[in-house]
């Protein structure tokens, strides 16, 4: 199998690592290639990837980078592991990856990637997908996996199962990786999403970590409210979701790291442009769509917004 992972950022770098390591040691017939660029990209070319995890560190001396999708041609299989926000630009940079039977699977956070890229690439290329980890770029070339069991999830948007979908997951779960391929990849990926847009708007708001958000009854609320919404969206756009997702979810929040934060989160409070469209602001808009209010996700959106156009340039305060 060959496999592109466009993008080795925290997502990209962590589970294409663990691939590579896995092409690298013991399955010569699996190819990784990473598409990257800048320092990043150069460290990789000079030094592999290395990634210390909480599930055992390794460094992989010899991989295989470049910025230049064309120069790979035609996968198999393609990992998209950049920005929700960089996805449409993504999806037109890898067209020279995909052949008649390459699949796509994104791993942003949000629900908007698929649709994003089937526009780009057309449908039968594109699986729903999603992740969990806490990992992020701690020098180039070089991933740090600080917190979650890394979990990645993917399935054919109709629900149908697939030879391609279990191909991956045997592959990720040879890689060490707890991989699945759910029954309803919406069902995944709108778990998730209540999750990671409560959690980001809530914590860039208050500038807290999940330990001192579920403590303090009034953010906890707040967190509550979102997922609420969230929840109220997701059956308007006919996901089933279980009726004990919300408290589900803050059990999961409860068993968090006392200091863990969103990407998004940290994003903004650094000055970075983050998430917030895919985000808080995807509740507010894909509940419009179906004439359901989303108030306090308006609230964390329209308060967060002079920030993201301030990391933008296209305002100046």
């Amino acid at each position: 199998m060959h496999i592109a992972v466009f993008g080795v950022g925290g997502v990209g770098g962590y589970f294409g690592g663990r691939l590579a390591k896995l092409a690298a040691e013991e399955d010569e017939n699996l190819k990784v290639v990473f598409i990257a660029r800048g320092q990043h990209l150069d460290a990789m070319r000079d030094n592999g990837l290395r990634v210390d995890s909480l599930k055992g560190d390794f460094w992989v001396k010899q991989v295989q980078a470049t910025d230049n999708p064309a120069s790979v041609g035609r996968v198999d299989a393609v990992i998209v592991g950049v920005k929700a926000w960089q996805v449409p630009e993504a999806g037109k940079s890898m067209r020279p990856l995909v052949g008649p039977g390459t699949f796509v699977v994104p791993l942003q956070n949000g629900v908007d990637a698929p649709s994003q890229l089937a526009e780009i690439l057309g449908k039968e290329h594109v699986l729903g997908g999603l992740c969990h980890i806490v990992s992020f770029i701690a020098a180039p070339g070089y991933i740090c996996h600080a917190g979650m069991e890394p979990h990645v999830a993917f399935g054919e948007l109709d629900g149908r199962k697939s030879e391609r979908a279990e191909q991956l997951r045997a592959v990720f779960t040879r890689a060490g990786v707890w991989a699945e391929v759910p029954d309803d990849v919406q069902v995944a990926m709108w778990e998730k999403f209540l999750f990671i847009a409560a959690i980001s708007g809530v914590g860039a708001v208050t500038r807290a970590p999940a330990g001192i958000m579920r403590e303090l009854p009034e953010t906890r609320q707040i967190l509550r409210q979102a997922m609420e919404e969230a929840a109220d969206v997701a059956r308007a756009h006919n996901v089933r979701l279980g009726e004990d997702i919300v408290e589900k979810t803050l059990r999961f929040i409860d068993n968090l790291p006392q200091g863990a934060t969103a990407s998004m989160q940290r994003d903004i409070i650094e000055g970075r442009p983050s998430e917030l469209e895919s985000q808080n602001g995807a509740v507010v808009r894909l509940g419009l769509e179906k004439g359901i209010l989303t108030p306090l996700h308006a609230f964390l959106y329209s308060s967060l917004l002079p920030q993201e156009m301030r990391a933008r340039g296209k305002k100046d305060f």
